[in-house]
Parts: C-alpha cells; structure tokens; sequence
C-alpha cells in the first residue's frame, strides 16, 4: 500500500485534518496526524481513531504504523519547540 493511499484513508475519517505518511518500504510506515478530533483526548484514544480509519488494511497491507498525533494547539507548540 502507498503512503498517499493511507494518507487518504486517514483523510477521510478526519476531515480537515493534516496528515503525513511516509515508508521505505510501503510495509512499515511512520503517520503524523494533527486533528481538532484529537483535542482532549489521550494518546491510545487518538490511536484508535486512526486505526477505526484504516480498518482492515491495518494488520494485513499495514504491517506496522508508527504514530505522531497532535492536536493543533499541541502542533504549533511543538513546531515553536523544534526551531
């Protein structure tokens, strides 16, 4: 599966969220998600809406997703942080 496709997939289930996927071997990815659907809510909550996205796919062409999920005020802290 291509990065773009579980982007999109993600897409769909969080509307106007940003998303970035990327694989070296379109096996193992590694997602960054910011959503407002994240605010207030816990890291294993997060996860498990992502994967509520990806159905299916995940445990058969997603053989492992790493997850970076912010909400956007946590994003912008975390930019500010990083430069």
């Amino acid at each position: 599966m291509d990065p773009q496709q579980i982007a999109d997939m993600i897409l769909a289930g969080l509307p106007g969220a940003e998303v970035v996927v990327v694989s070296d071997d379109n096996t193992h990815y590694e997602a960054r998600v910011v959503a407002e659907q994240f605010d207030g809510k816990r890291s294993l909550a997060r996860h498990q809406i992502v994967y509520g996205c990806l159905g299916d796919a995940m445990g058969r062409e997603i053989h492992a997703l790493s997850l970076q999920t912010f909400s956007p005020a946590e994003w912008t802290r975390h930019e500010g942080q990083e430069g």
